[in-house]
C-alpha cells in the first residue's frame, strides 16, 4: 500500500549473555520480516543482544568485544530493512543502555537510555550512564524518534521528540510481569501517544529469566484515531502491523490476541517461568515432591504444561502421619497426568536420624524439631534423586508459608526453584480452580477435588492442621498483602479492622524468618513485592513494630 510503514514488532525469548546465539536470532528474524512480511522495520527488545537483565555480567572486561563483534556482524550482514536493536554502548568508558538503527550496512542513529529505572527488581544505574539526547531518522520520508523503555514513564523523552517533529515514537522494552501490568502499559501508551500527538509502537521482551518472567504483549497504539494492537501474551513471534499515513498514523492490521482471564495469565508466567528456567539451565526434567496437598498438586499440574509429562517425576515421601487420603490423591494424579511416579517411605530413615540423637535430645520434650526431621528427610531424598538424574527439585512452599516461616530449611524448601514463591495461598486455591476449569468437559480431573476441598495440612504430626498455628489463610493473606506488599505498619493494618493481637503475631512472624527467605531458592516473581529481588530487608536489625 502506498505511503504505508511496514513495521515488525520482533517479541523474542532470548538468554541472557548468549550474545552470539541472540545476535543470531536478530539476523533470522530480520530476514523473516524482510520475505514473510515485507517490512520497512523490525524492533527488538531492550538490550537485545544480552538480555535483560544481564547484570554483572555488564562489568565483564570482554563484553564490549563480543557487543562490536555481534554489531559488526548485523551491519555486515547488510540487510535492507530498519533494525532498531538494543545492546549496552561503551563510550569514553562509560556504559549506556543503547539502541541502535542499522540500515543496508550503516549505523543511522544511536539513542542512550535517559531514564534508568532503579527500584524494585531494576538496578541499573549501578551499570549505566542516562542518555540526554533524542534520537529521530527518516523512514519513508517521516521522522522517528526511538526510546528505550522507562523513557516512556516519564514525560520528558515523550515531549523531547515531539519537539523535534517525530511522526512515530518507537519504544523497546524488558518490561517484566506482574500482576495487572499490561493494563497499566496500555493506559501509559495512551497517555503518552496523546502528550505527543503520534503512535507509539511499544515492543516488548518475553521468556523467564531467573525469578523474572516477561510476558510480551507488545502493542501499538495511536490516541489520535483511537486505534491500538496488542499481541499475545507470553508468546514468541513476529508480529506485523502497517501504519498508513494521512495526516497522521492510522493502525491498519489488527492482531486481535484471545483476552486473558487474571488467573490464565498467572498460570502461564508459572508455566513459562518453569519452562525458561529448566530449559536454559539444561536439566532434564524435574522431580516433585508430591504430598497429596494443594502446594504439590498445582506445582505438579504447572510443571507438566511446562515440560510436558516425560520430563517430570513425581515422588510420595510419606510417614506414619501420611493420611490414606494424601497417599490416594497423589498416585491419581500421578496417574491422572501421565508422569512418573514412586513411593519412597521415611519412616525408617526418620527412625535412624532419632537414633542417632538419642543422647542430645535426651531429657527434652518433643517439638517441632522431630517435624523438621521428617522434612528434612525428604528434601535428602530429593536432592539424592536431582543429583543422581539431573532433575531439578521443585519445591512446593507458597509465599503466606514462606512469609511467615511455615517451612524447613534444608527441608521442604532444599531444592533448585519454587514454583509459587510469589503465590499466596488463596491464590493457589483460585489457581487450582482455574486449571480444573479449564479441563471440564474433558475425561480427566488435573489437581483432584479433594486436594481442594480438604483443609490444610503439614501432616508432620497427628491431626495436625495449617490453622492450628495461623490464622486463617483468608485472612493471613490480607494482612501479609498489606505489611509486604503496600509497606503498611503495624497500627495502619489493625486499623483497617484486624485484630491487634493476631496482626503483632503475623508482622513478627514475617520479621524473623527473613533468614530462612535468605536462603529459599528462587521462584516466578508475580507481585511488586515479591520476595528476594523486590523486598530486601536486614536480617540482623532491632526496628520496632509500630506506624
Amino acid at each position: 500500500m502506498s505511503g504505508a510503514l511496514k513495521i515488525v514488532m520482533a517479541q523474542l525469548n532470548l538468554l541472557v549473555g548468549d550474545i552470539d546465539g541472540n545476535t543470531d536470532k536478530v539476523i533470522d528474524s530480520c530476514h523473516k520480516a524482510i520475505e514473510q512480511h515485507q517490512a520497512d522495520v523490525i524492533a527488538f527488545p531492550e538490550l537485545t543482544l544480552t538480555s535483560y537483565p544481564p547484570e554483572d555480567l555488564l562489568l565483564r572486561p570482554s563484553i564490549q568485544l563480543r557487543i562490536s563483534k555481534a554489531l559488526d556482524r548485523i551491519i555486515n550482514a547488510d540487510l535492507d530493512i530498519y533494525c532498531v536493536i538494543g545492546y549496552p554502548a561503551n563510550e569514553d568508558d562509560r556504559l549506556y543502555n543503547a539502541l541502535a538503527v542499522i540500515y543496508r550496512g550503516e549505523v543511522l542513529g544511536t539513542y542512550y537510555k535517559q531514564y534508568l529505572p532503579n527500584y524494585q527488581v531494576f538496578d541499573e544505574r549501578r551499570y549505566f550512564t542516562p542518555g540526554k539526547d533524542p534520537c529521530l531518522i527518516k523512514i519513508r520520508g517521516k521522522k522517528v524518534a526511538f526510546t528505550i523503555c522507562e523513557d516512556l514513564w516519564e514525560s520528558g523523552p515523550v515531549a523531547q521528540a515531539s519537539k523535534a517533529g517525530a511522526r512515530l515514537l518507537v519504544n523497546i522494552n524488558a518490561s517484566p510481569f506482574h500482576i495487572g501490568k499490561q493494563q497499566e502499559r496500555k493506559t501509559l501508551l495512551l497517555r503518552r501517544s496523546e502528550e505527543g500527538n503520534f503512535p507509539i509502537v511499544y515492543v516488548n521482551l518475553v521468556g523467564g529469566q531467573d525469578e523474572l518472567v516477561f510476558d510480551g504483549g507488545s502493542m501499538a497504539i495511536d490516541a489520535g484515531s483511537g486505534s491500538s494492537v496488542e499481541t499475545p501474551l507470553f508468546s514468541e513471534g513476529l508480529f506485523s502491523l502497517e501504519l498508513n499515513y494521512t495526516n497522521k498514523f492510522h493502525i491498519a492490521q489488527e492482531i486481535a490476541p484471545d483476552p486473558m482471564l487474571i488467573e490464565a495469565q498467572i498460570y502461564q508466567a508459572l508455566v513459562l517461568g518453569v519452562r525458561d528456567y529448566v530449559n536454559k539451565n539444561h536439566f532434564k526434567g524435574v522431580v516433585v515432591g508430591l504430598s497429596g496437598g494443594i502446594d504439590s498438586a498445582l506445582t505438579l499440574a504447572v510443571a507438566v504444561d511446562a515440560l510436558s509429562n516425560g520430563r517430570v517425576q513425581a515422588v510420595m515421601l510419606p510417614f506414619e502421619y501420611t493420611s490414606q487420603l494424601s497417599l490416594d490423591c497423589a498416585a491419581r494424579q500421578a496417574e491422572t497426568l501421565g508422569v512418573g511416579y514412586r513411593i519412597i517411605p521415611i519412616n525408617e530413615i526418620y527412625h535412624a536420624f532419632m537414633q542417632a540423637l538419642t543422647e542430645e535430645f535426651a531429657d527434652t520434650k518433643e517439638d517441632v524439631s522431630e517435624q523438621n526431621i521428617q522434612a528434612r528427610a525428604r528434601g535428602v531424598i530429593l536432592m539424592a534423586i536431582s543429583n543422581k538424574k539431573g532433575h531439578l527439585v521443585l519445591t512446593t512452599g507458597n509465599k503466606s508459608e514462606i512469609a511467615v516461616g511455615y517451612s524447613t530449611l534444608y527441608g521442604d524448601m532444599a531444592g533448585g526453584f519454587d514454583v509459587l514463591k510469589d503465590v499466596s495461598k488463596t491464590l493457589v486455591y483460585r489457581l487450582a480452580r482455574y486449571k480444573n476449569q479449564q479441563a471440564a468437559g474433558s475425561d480427566f480431573t488435573p489437581i483432584p477435588v479433594e486436594v481442594i476441598e480438604r483443609p490444610p495440612s503439614a501432616e508432620l504430626a497427628k491431626d495436625q492442621l495449617d490453622q492450628d498455628s495461623l490464622p486463617d489463610y483468608a485472612v493471613l493473606d490480607q494482612i501479609l498483602e498489606l505489611y509486604v506488599e503496600q509497606d503498611r505498619s503495624a497500627e495502619a493494618i489493625i486499623a483497617e479492622g484486624f485484630q491487634e493481637e493476631e496482626v503483632k503475631h503475623v508482622l513478627h512472624l514475617v520479621d524473623l524468618n527473613e533468614y530462612k527467605r535468605r536462603q529459599s531458592p528462587p521462584g516466578v516473581r508475580l507481585t511488586r513485592r515479591g520476595f528476594g529481588r523486590d523486598r530486601r530487608y536486614p536480617i540482623t536489625n532491632a526496628w520496632p513494630q509500630g506506624d
